[in-house]
């Protein structure tokens, strides 16, 4: 098949997207593909009569990989870096050579690549996408909209309120809260801009932060636990993962820096809890009007209440990433599994 793997882009992931696709478009490739890795805001300036040579260059597209940081990217510096200095999301021949593919297989992560907005223009111009349906993936995006859907749906979550920047009152009581607390930027991902504020101090700094991100953050209640992970393929859940940060959280450098973490696959819990997760994700991946694959975060506290904190249309997919080895755990290689999120998603949407 010509597959373009799609990349980059302009949320806060953008490196951590880089990474998952350069990694799916290698496997492609191994599998016997014409893979090319492209940037979606960047794109691919070529001659437009030439555009069939991109699936057979020697590269693969794969340069643009190169030194990418462990720090969170400096997106006004990729803004700048841009040939045509054009605002639009979708760089040169993007959606020329999305169209000539037989299938494009989102790499993205976060902003407007897992916000349903790509999905729904690729929709209108007919491209073949991986992943979920525009609709699942802006329900999924707003951590807001998740949380009331959870409590319809029966998924427990921790207590928490959406507020906007210009609201005026933000004290904890006035929002049925107390510290401590967790802020977080209402549609980002990667834990980037999620603080734990222990005093009013912390909360009010916490607020400051993450408002630098989004002009909507999530307010919810500190829930002390282990930290857990479950993907599920086509309806059908994967073993869960847990996630030990050496140090604080599974936040953005706990997340990409080599040692930071261990995780452990399939989780050293019960067999009661093991099942228990993996019906409150499918049954969040259904409430969400979800399709193909997806990953859920939870917390597990000493009690032993499970807590849904979100779900995750687009998740990691290098070979180190939670899904792929939750899949490696189920007898799925890695191969294997972009291989089999193709299947699903032609048959999905396209068959």
């Amino acid at each position: 098949m010509k597959i373009i793997v799609l990349a980059g882009g302009l949320s806060t992931e953008r490196d951590v997207s880089l990474s998952s696709s350069a990694g799916i478009c290698r496997t492609l490739l191994e599998k016997g593909h014409d893979a090319f890795l492209l940037d979606v805001f960047m794109g691919f300036p070529y001659d437009k009569d030439r555009l069939e040579e991109v699936f057979t260059l020697p590269d693969h597209g794969l340069d643009i990989v190169k030194n990418i940081s462990e720090e969170e990217p400096d997106l006004a510096a990729v803004k700048a870096s841009r040939p045509d200095q054009s605002d639009c999301f979708l760089g040169p021949n993007v959606i020329e050579l999305c169209r000539m593919a037989d299938i494009t297989f989102l790499g993205l992560h976060g902003g407007e690549g897992e916000n349903g907005k790509l999905q729904a223009t690729f929709d209108l111009l007919g491209i073949r996408y991986t992943g979920p349906d525009s609709l699942g993936c802006a329900i999924a995006m707003d951590k807001g909209v998740t949380k009331q859907i959870f409590q319809q749906a029966g998924v427990d979550t921790p207590k928490g309120v959406c507020i906007h920047k210009n609201k005026k009152k933000k004290e904890l009581d006035d929002l049925g809260l107390t510290l401590p607390v967790v802020v977080k930027p209402c549609s980002g991902g990667s834990s980037i801009g999620v603080y734990i504020a222990q005093t009013a101090e912390e909360y009010a700094e916490a607020l400051e932060n993450s408002f630098r991100y989004e002009d909507e953050v999530v307010i919810e209640e500190y829930i002390k636990g282990r930290e857990f992970a479950c993907g599920v393929i086509d309806g059908e859940a994967l073993p869960p993962i847990e996630i030990i940060p050496k140090t604080g959280f599974f936040d953005y450098a706990n997340k990409y820096q080599d040692g930071a973490t261990e995780e452990v696959c399939p989780a050293n819990i019960s067999e009661e809890i093991s099942e228990r997760m993996k019906e409150l994700t499918v049954r969040a991946f259904h409430a969400l009007k979800l399709n193909v694959y997806s990953r859920a975060d939870f917390l597990l506290d000493e009690k032993g209440n499970l807590y849904c904190l979100e779900v995750n249309t687009l998740p990691g997919m290098t070979a180190a990433s939670l899904l792929p080895k939750e899949a490696n755990a189920a007898g799925i290689a890695y191969g294997d599994l972009c291989e089999l999120i193709i299947k699903k998603s032609l048959e999905a949407r396209y068959e």
